[in-house]
């Protein structure tokens, strides 16, 4: 069946990898399931997965500080190209934050700008 040009089975399985990802998040890791019935779905709280995903931005960005500090040391373990790639892993991941803030903002205020 399709709903606006969008398989159900293509968003049935987007469902299941979202679900994945949050558990992962959460540290458990669960089976990723097709048909999944609303009775089964576990709760996840917003608050918490958003805290989850701000604190590996933090880990990303700290590391790769702690990477560069490294290599301005002379520390010959570290190679620029791991600075690099760290630092870009870092960059990547808060600019998808910062996307995602947007989103989420956006999405506030067309809720606030609905007529009831």
């Amino acid at each position: 069946m399709s709903i606006n040009g969008i398989d159900r089975s293509q968003i049935t399985a987007m469902m299941a990898q979202i679900r994945a990802a949050a558990a992962k998040m959460e540290g458990v890791q669960q089976p990723v399931r097709s048909a999944v019935s609303p009775a089964e779905t576990p709760k996840i709280d917003f608050a918490e997965a958003l805290k989850a995903s701000l604190d590996q931005v933090n880990n990303a960005q700290s590391a790769s500080k702690k990477l560069g500090e490294q290599f301005a040391l002379g520390d010959d373990r570290v190679s620029l190209s791991d600075v690099m790639i760290s630092a870009q892993k870092a960059s990547i991941s808060f600019q998808t934050t910062v996307q995602v803030r947007n989103k989420l903002v956006s999405a506030y205020h067309d809720i606030m700008n609905m007529q009831i």
